[in-house]
């Protein structure tokens, strides 16, 4: 005779079916992208009254935390949060210590390289109020990537600095790439699509973007050619471009240039008052597992989550379960537990 099965009890039920569920990502979302620029005032100025951004915020920030997580003894800053569509842009000035300028002759193909892609409506109009500004051109103009190039045919892209040599893109789509909501007419200036940062070896970094802190690959190119060499004013410029995302917010895109083969690697004494810093935002449900997980990885540490400890007068609060560090190649990560 067939017995039949006692039924699991529910706690071993319960337990089985945890055990099968698989493992949050260690990253949730990109919530922003931060510069250090050298007066807030001009930069705003720039953001808000050439390219559309909206001013939401401004903070001092100072004390043992602010010092602690940024790892600047005897820092204060002002910070405004600008935003743009559903995307927010951090800017900062540190009043004490300043930090050095963006190298005059920094290039494309330089590993310190970052920037994010603004989405415009029109890229006719965006570039000619561009020029109306007097913006610094770091490609020659606008570039239609070609029609052989499947995964980005038909896009319009065009590369310029801010008033401290950050460089910047503005980019539009065609009819059936890249988001939906990157088809508006409502605006000029839609959002920011993501950033972009140049790495040495594209693997290396999947290991780290993908492998460790959980984000997954949503698009894949290699681009070259005069429409490419003008973009990035870099002759013979072929680059494996590797597109990536966390379940919210804007994109990290990984450039590799395949050729030439001469940029320049991050300084590694940058700190974050230098106006080359760029910090991207990553929410972490777990800020101690993903750094653990991106150190593993070949990041580099710069900060570690502190235990929560408000100060009266600063941002401490809000930062006290951060920490900073920086991937294979030097770019800067805040892991936040603060969402968004």
């Amino acid at each position: 005779m067939i017995r039949p099965r006692r039924p699991l009890p529910f706690l071993a039920v319960a337990w089985i079916l945890l055990a099968a569920a698989p493992a949050p990502a260690p990253v949730q979302a990109v919530v922003d992208v931060g510069m250090t620029v050298g007066d807030l005032d001009r930069s705003v100025g720039f953001f808000t009254g050439v390219l559309q951004f909206e001013k939401v915020s401004e903070r001092d920030a100072a004390g043992a935390e602010f010092e602690r997580v940024e790892a600047v003894p005897g820092a204060r800053a002002r910070i405004a949060r600008l935003r743009l569509g559903r995307e927010t842009l951090v800017l900062t000035q540190y009043l004490a210590p300043e930090g050095r300028p963006v190298p005059a002759d920094s290039r494309s193909n330089d590993r310190w390289f970052q920037h994010v892609a603004i989405i415009v409506s029109d890229m006719d109009r965006a570039y000619t109020r561009l020029r109306e500004h007097h913006v610094t051109h770091a490609s020659s103009g606008p570039q239609t990537l070609p029609d052989w190039n499947r995964a980005a045919a038909g896009i319009r892209a065009f590369y310029f600095k801010d008033p401290d040599g950050h460089a910047l893109e503005i980019l539009q789509f065609p009819a059936g790439k890249g988001e939906a909501r990157w088809q508006s007419r409502d605006a000029l200036f839609l959002g920011i699509d993501h950033t972009a940062i140049v790495v040495a070896d594209t693997d290396r970094s999947l290991a780290f973007y993908r492998d460790a802190l959980g984000l997954r690959v949503a698009g894949e190119s290699e681009n070259y050619g005069p429409e490419q060499e003008h973009l990035n004013a870099v002759f013979g410029a072929r680059l494996r471009i590797t597109a990536l995302r966390a379940a919210a917010g804007p994109g990290i895109e990984l450039l590799e240039y395949l050729a030439p083969s001469d940029g320049r690697p991050a300084p590694e004494d940058e700190r974050s008052n230098d106006r080359i810093h760029w910090q991207t935002r990553l929410a972490a449900s777990d800020v101690t597992r993903a750094s653990t997980a991106a150190l593993h990885a070949g990041g580099r540490e710069v900060s570690h989550a502190g235990a929560a400890s408000p100060i009266t007068g600063t941002i401490a609060a809000e930062i006290s379960h951060e920490a900073l560090l920086r991937d294979p190649d030097g770019h800067a990560l805040l892991l936040s537990s603060g969402g968004q």
